[in-house]
């Protein structure tokens, strides 16, 4: 494969740099932190990328995008995770409810959806994991039962992120009793102004908006708010995962600390033992493996190809890469001087990411499953002509 990404990109990159430069504080960690600012700068950053046509470059202009080629969304995606996600929330919207809602929704669902994410303006947050399906999504519990000319959906979600600020739901909720647990279940694009749903935050380590509790209590929807066909979302949710999981660009977060490292420990870098740093080397080596199977599976996302092991091989790679990465620049933080500023910021950053990657293989479809996954797809016989694993 030949993934060199051309001229356009690379010019993109340097647009997308002096941006972060001009619009991002040095010192900002991401949107979500105690300090409301953070917040602020992200909601304000995703209008100006949104001014630029950057904040949904690859899709379609009649749905707010420029047309760009997948390849330079990877640059935005890449260049958005390296300097902590100044989009927010909206990442989400943008790397796979947008691109769900072009592929499956309905003239007016594109409508009413696609224009106020390609603005920056509306917030989604993901109703799948329930305390007793997280891994294991197929066997959840919150049910949408019909009611005259729409549904009434009753449940319990978990580990929602963005569920305190979020406009939208998008909610998978079973909707008959099949035979195979993956049958039977629908997806639904839920408000969430609704007075039927009461968000509770969970604290954690990893600051506010990150974690809730999400409660449907007799949440009425019609009709227009069904995603694709009744009783037939699971092949959608299947899609999702895997544009959510090479979505999420973490090994250009690594890649940049682990780079970062020799040039802000300046002198103190050559007191650094080896043992340290050929770990430091071998965590390069797989930013970069991790990186190329993120490209290979954009690659198959663009001619359509992509399989769920393919996405499960990515998740592997880039959740084992954040933890053990976070541990060697850990160690390496404890070098950087605490008397200037650049050291300070280094450590900081270096701690945010190692509270992050606590969760990595556990987010998003634990690292257990994605193993079965891609198990699976090896076991499964081989490929077939155009056909992905």
């Amino acid at each position: 494969m030949d993934f060199t990404m051309g001229e356009a990109a690379t010019r993109l990159r340097g647009e997308l740099r002096r941006l972060i430069a001009e619009e991002v504080p040095a010192d900002y960690l991401g949107a979500f932190t105690d300090d409301p600012a953070d917040l602020a700068v992200a909601q304000r950053f995703c209008r100006v990328l949104a001014e630029r046509g950057l904040l949904c470059a690859a899709w379609p202009a009649e749905f707010g995008g420029r047309g760009a080629s997948v390849w330079e969304q990877t640059v935005v995606r890449e260049e958005m995770w390296a300097h902590h996600e100044p989009r927010g929330a909206q990442y989400m919207g943008v790397n796979w409810v947008g691109p769900t809602i072009m592929r499956h929704g309905t003239a007016e669902q594109q409508h009413t959806h696609l224009p106020p994410i390609a603005r920056g303006e509306t917030i989604w947050c993901q109703g799948f994991s329930e305390p007793d399906s997280g891994s294991d999504l197929a066997s959840l519990r919150t049910t949408a039962r019909r009611d005259g000319e729409g549904w009434r959906i009753s449940g319990q979600k978990i580990w929602t992120s963005y569920a305190t600020m979020a406009q939208w739901c998008f909610l998978l909720a079973r909707t008959a009793t099949r035979a195979r647990k993956q049958q039977g279940l629908t997806v639904f694009l839920v408000p969430m102004s609704d007075p039927g749903i009461e968000v509770r935050p969970i604290r954690s380590m990893l600051g506010p908006h990150h974690l809730n509790e999400v409660f449907f209590d007799g949440v009425r929807v019609t009709e227009a708010d069904v995603l694709g066909r009744v009783d037939e979302g699971w092949s959608v949710v299947q899609e999702v995962l895997a544009f959510e999981r090479v979505g999420i660009a973490r090994y250009a977060r690594c890649e940049r600390l682990l780079q970062a490292a020799p040039d802000v420990l300046g002198p103190r870098w050559e007191t650094v033992p080896a043992e340290l740093r050929g770990r430091w080397a071998r965590m390069l080596t797989r930013a970069r493996r991790a990186r190329l199977l993120a490209y290979q599976v954009v690659a198959m996302q663009s001619a359509g190809r992509v399989a769920p092991g393919d996405a499960a091989a990515y998740r592997i790679a880039v959740t084992r890469l954040d933890q053990e990465s976070a541990s060697v620049l850990a160690e390496l933080a404890a070098f950087a001087g605490s008397e200037d500023e650049r050291g300070h910021r280094f450590r900081r950053a270096v701690d945010d990411h190692w509270r992050y990657a606590n969760a990595a293989t556990v987010a998003s479809g634990s690292i257990e499953m994605q193993k079965i996954l891609l198990a699976r797809s090896l076991l499964s016989g081989p490929r077939r002509t155009g056909e992905a694993a």
